[in-house]
């Protein structure tokens, strides 16, 4: 993220979104640098963190958040930038979008952030129906905006793209990493496949009785969910062991239950 944010967002002038958004806009007036700003401001929302969403995530997002205030102010210090590093905006606005979100994502999916209106934006999915990509482009719209007035409109407009397609990458690469297989297998003999989901998967399954439309012949229904790996094992044991065997695969990234990454 703080390269992402220091090398291609301060760099470009790029305001979207977040304390780092707003960092840029500041650092223009000359009040303080981009990266004393933000280490400000986020020591602030990290207080209103802790009171809102509890000390489990304002611990995690605090050493987050000071991680990422001290690694910018000391690229600042260490590596002064007076212009970007290539004349290919769009280019650099690419890398501005696309490690700051993969870094959210990854802290969003362990129930953490990285300070800044990250901590607004879960407030407001807390409380409301937003999810995280929808909360963050409220929170920091009107920092976009800000820059169309603060620099020029090709600069403001390279924002609002930077805005949009942050927000939905973000949603994106969460749901990614929690992506899985719900298969639905109807057969005629559910022992060898629960055998091998329990013992060579260590997984579970459920399985219930049920009737061929067309045949009228008993069959069994096998329900269960797998990561991508022990899906392709699965998958490819149930053509082994019994061909005929009908099979249904979906993706799915909100598993709520026993072993998995959203338990009740």
């Amino acid at each position: 993220m703080a390269v992402g944010i220091y090398f291609f967002k301060f760099a470009n002038n790029f305001t979207f979104g977040g304390i780092t958004g707003l960092a840029v806009l500041v650092a223009k007036t000359g009040v303080m640098s981009a990266s004393d700003f933000t280490f400000l401001t986020n020591m602030l929302l990290l207080l209103l963190g802790f009171i809102v969403l509890g000390k489990k995530f304002g611990l995690k997002t605090a050493y987050c958040s000071t991680l990422l205030s001290v690694t910018l102010s000391l690229l600042e210090r260490i590596y002064p930038m007076s212009h970007p590093l290539t004349d290919q905006p769009m280019l650099e606005l690419t890398f501005a979008i696309a490690l700051p979100a993969f870094g959210s994502a990854i802290l969003f999916n362990i129930g953490a952030s990285s300070g800044g209106t990250d901590i607004i934006a879960a407030i407001l999915k807390k409380y409301s129906d937003f999810n995280i990509g929808r909360a963050l482009l409220l929170t920091d719209l009107v920092i976009t905006i800000a820059g169309c007035f603060v620099f020029d409109i090709e600069t403001g407009l390279y924002s609002f793209l930077g805005l949009a397609v942050r927000s939905l990458m973000i949603d994106n690469v969460i749901e990614s990493f929690n992506l899985c297989k719900y298969f639905n297998v109807v057969c005629d003999n559910p022992e060898p496949i629960c055998d091998f989901i329990m013992h060579e998967l260590h997984r579970s399954a459920t399985t219930c009785e049920a009737k061929g439309a067309f045949s009228g012949e008993p069959k069994s229904l096998v329900f269960t969910v797998l990561n991508r790996h022990q899906a392709i094992r699965l998958r490819n044991y149930i053509k082994e062991v019994e061909p005929t065997a009908f099979i249904l695969i979906s993706n799915t990234s909100e598993i709520i239950g026993k072993g998995f990454h959203n338990t009740i």
